[in-house]
């Protein structure tokens, strides 16, 4: 059956996907902005920022990683548990530490299977920043490092403390279960994103540290910084509809997590969905402050200044939100220097990523207990750094 749409006729089922995918919503938003002659200079601004400021360091930063994860051993928590209830949830805090949200899935799942304490999912909860630490990472790698530190203390410390009152198997399915995802990515979809990115990342990388120095791209002429604007604003553009159409988006989790990688798994395509979904979170944050700035007037610099004592309550209720996409929104708030380290870490803290899914899937009243208790923390965390002024 085929509706009339326009001068065209389309089918149903495209017609039902192109309603269906939330995702959609955001190159809509764009392609819309990009039409309006008032707002097309600073959308063309905010897609070629948000690509040669983050998309590019994240894409070399995520080939750095994966590069060196293949090489890191996956060791059993139930071993280290049995030597040492410390000791397992030492190494749980890492994990949930490493950029992205494999090491805190590897420790809810082993949770699941009887393998690890409820101790140790609080701890990688905790100390947990999904895929925002790649964005952290990417754009202020002392920032990055320091915060993944706190993490991992204060992960260490909550997750002592709550196995002192509660036993290891506190709050485990009653079967030992396993989290398996199906995986979302579009192989056709990546087929065109591979060669575009091979040949773009080298000279995008160059361009992109040339403007990390504060080096004003217009020294070189006007006309070469129009093209190198057009060229960023093309590529994130691109980068965004890739990812639109890489997943069915039609439930909260498949627009705000990223997605489930492809059998058999690829570096290179692991990289560019990763790189693809933190993109287009940022080209949202990044969109939604040029429209409050330059269209409803609103100032959030001071805004957040003058309720600074709300930003790390703030911060720590979008926390509590499952998936990475939300924590990537607070995440480049900080980058734009518009709320403090404060409300940064208390979200960072208070965030579980795309580990909660898995954890309300399999063990939902382990998965509340949790977000409750990493809420305590990061509360403590956020307002302790902000009344020392940080």
């Amino acid at each position: 059956m085929y509706f009339f749409s326009q001068t065209r006729l389309v089918p149903q089922k495209a017609r039902c996907y192109i309603t269906d995918n939330k995702r959609l919503f955001l190159p809509f938003l764009l392609l819309t902005a990009l039409a309006i002659p008032a707002t097309r200079e600073f959308t063309l601004q905010a897609l070629s920022d948000a690509f040669f400021q983050v998309s590019v360091f994240v894409a070399a930063t995520l080939l750095i990683y994966y590069y060196l994860i293949d090489r890191l051993p996956q060791l059993q928590l139930s071993y280290l548990r049995a030597k040492s209830g410390i000791l397992e949830v030492s190494f749980a805090s890492i994990l949930g530490a490493l950029p992205g949200c494999g090491g805190a899935i590897i420790v809810v799942t082993q949770f699941t299977k009887k393998q690890a304490s409820f101790g140790s999912v609080v701890a990688v909860l905790t100390a947990t920043m999904g895929d925002a630490a790649f964005l952290l990472l990417a754009t202020r790698p002392l920032d990055g490092l320091l915060m993944m530190l706190i993490g991992v203390s204060v992960g260490i410390i909550s997750g002592q403390i709550v196995n002192l009152f509660h036993s290891s198997s506190s709050f485990q399915p009653s079967n030992a279960t396993e989290y398996n995802e199906e995986p979302q990515c579009q192989p056709k979809i990546l087929e065109y994103s591979r060669p575009v990115w091979k040949l773009a990342l080298i000279p995008s990388l160059i361009i992109a540290f040339v403007i990390a120095t504060n080096t004003d791209t217009r020294f070189f002429g006007e006309g070469l910084a129009n093209i190198i604007t057009v060229f960023g604003s093309l590529m994130a553009l691109f980068t965004v509809i890739v990812w639109a159409l890489s997943s069915k988006g039609a439930s909260y989790k498949q627009v705000t997590s990223e997605e489930a990688p492809c059998t058999p798994p690829s570096k290179l395509t692991k990289v560019l969905m990763d790189t693809h979904f933190v993109t287009a979170w940022v080209v949202a944050s990044f969109m939604v402050f040029e429209i409050l700035v330059n269209v409803a007037g609103v100032d959030l610099a001071a805004w957040f200044s003058e309720y600074a004592y709300l930003a790390p309550l703030v911060a720590v209720a979008i926390g509590l939100l499952p998936g990475c996409g939300p924590q990537i929104v607070v995440m480049t708030l900080y980058i734009q220097g518009i709320i403090p380290f404060s409300a940064m870490a208390a979200n960072a803290i208070s965030n579980d990523g795309d580990a909660l899914f898995p954890a309300i899937a399999l063990a939902p009243k382990a998965a509340l207990m949790a977000t409750v208790y990493s809420t305590i923390p990061a509360l403590l965390l956020g307002y302790g750094l902000y009344f020392y002024g940080i």
